[in-house]
Formats: structure tokens, C-alpha cells, sequence
């Protein structure tokens, strides 16, 4: 190995060591908001019919016939996002997480999936493709998950390239992005450091509720 080489070897394992010792820096708190304080004000939608959104009684609601995506006005680089869902019997949602307003925010970006996972036409699926998974990229350690029409609680934290999802009380995603170059193809938005919460409009009734948001 050249001298030039091995420099540049020492380099990138300094730049993941630095990456990945971000994972247990607390950070300091810019800020936090309830992201549902004035209902649908502050979200718009990206694709699909508008008016499919609804907001009644503290929750938001959809009953997935119009396509799309809701998305906050703003954007997040390092944050905590808590949430609550209820998905439907055989529904499929999921959560974006540093999304652009172009291309598939799944992909483009990061979905945090949800689903109901115990619903027979999803037995069989890839374990990145059930509920807490970031999808297509990491499954969950467990299968935390509640069933259908039951309010399940979600927190997703990501800091740096560090990314944690709590479902129910328990860590599910414990994971560092840097684990994953050779999805970087597939999954261009492993790469980015900030973008938009997104709600997904998969084609079945979800709700959400009490959405709060803390900047890092």
C-alpha cells in the first residue's frame, strides 16, 4: 500500500469515527413545537388531491384515496419528533424524515414505515418493510407493533447520521447511516443532513396525533 493510500484510509476511518461519536452527543436544544397547535396551518401537501387531510377533535386524519404526502413548511436537520398513530386493519403509512419536496420521499429521503403488520397480505415482507423500520434500509430489532385501529406511539430522534426509533416504549432502530453505502444508490436521502417531516397517504385510513418536534 502506497504512502498516499494509507493516508487517505487514515482520513476517512478519522471522518466515521467522528460521525459515529456524534451518536452520544446530547447536543444543545434549539427549540421544540407542537406541530398540531393550529391543526393543518403549517403543513401543505406535496402531490395528490388537496383537501384529503382533516383535522377534527386534536386529531389528523386521512382516509388514503387522494395520494401524496403532507409536509411541515419547515425543515429539520437533528431534531426529535414524537407522534402518535392509529392505522387501519391492512393499512400501510409511514413518516418521512428529511425529505425534499422532489421524487419519492421514501427514497429521496427516509421513511420511518408504519403498517399493520400482523394484516395476511403482508406476511411474507422483508423485515426493513414492517412498522419502525427505516424502510428498505434497517429493520427493527423486534416486532414492537400493536394491532390495528389501537393508538401506538412512535419517537424517532436523528442526529448527525445517527438515527433511533423508539415504537411503544421500546428501541427498535439503535443505527448509524454510514452503515449503508451500498444502498446510497437506491437511497439517495441517506445522505442528506436535513429536509422536511413528511405524513404518508398510502391508500388507507391513518391517524396522527399529538406531533411534537424538538430541534438538536
Amino acid at each position: 500500500m502506497t504512502k498516499v493510500k494509507v493516508t487517505l484510509l487514515a482520513l476517512s476511518l478519522v471522518c466515521l469515527s467522528t460521525m459515529a461519536s456524534s451518536c452520544t452527543s446530547t447536543g444543545a436544544a434549539r427549540g421544540h413545537a407542537d406541530l398540531l397547535s393550529t391543526g393543518l396551518v403549517g403543513w401543505q401537501q406535496i402531490g395528490g388531491q388537496t383537501g384529503s387531510w382533516r383535522f377534527r377533535s386534536g386529531v389528523l386524519s386521512t382516509d388514503g384515496s387522494a395520494g401524496g404526502w403532507l409536509s411541515t413548511v419547515r425543515q429539520y436537520g437533528d431534531f426529535r419528533l414524537s407522534l402518535e398513530f392509529r392505522i387501519a386493519p391492512g393499512g400501510n403509512s409511514g413518516v418521512f424524515i428529511r425529505a425534499p419536496h422532489e421524487g419519492d420521499p421514501a427514497y429521496a429521503g427516509l421513511e420511518i414505515q408504519i403498517l399493520d403488520d400482523y394484516a395476511e397480505p403482508h406476511e411474507g415482507l422483508a423485515a426493513a418493510q414492517y412498522t419502525a423500520s427505516i424502510y428498505d434500509v434497517q429493520a427493527p430489532s423486534e416486532r414492537a407493533s400493536k394491532a390495528a385501529d389501537e393508538w401506538q406511539r412512535m419517537v424517532i430522534t436523528c442526529k448527525g447520521p445517527c438515527v433511533k426509533v423508539v415504537l411503544n416504549g421500546r428501541r427498535v432502530i439503535d443505527t448509524n447511516l454510514t452503515y449503508f453505502p451500498y444502498k446510497y444508490a437506491a437511497h439517495p436521502g441517506l445522505a442528506r443532513s436535513a429536509g422536511y417531516i413528511g405524513l404518508q397517504n398510502h391508500g388507507s385510513r391513518v391517524e396522527f396525533r399529538d406531533i411534537r418536534i424538538e430541534a438538536l
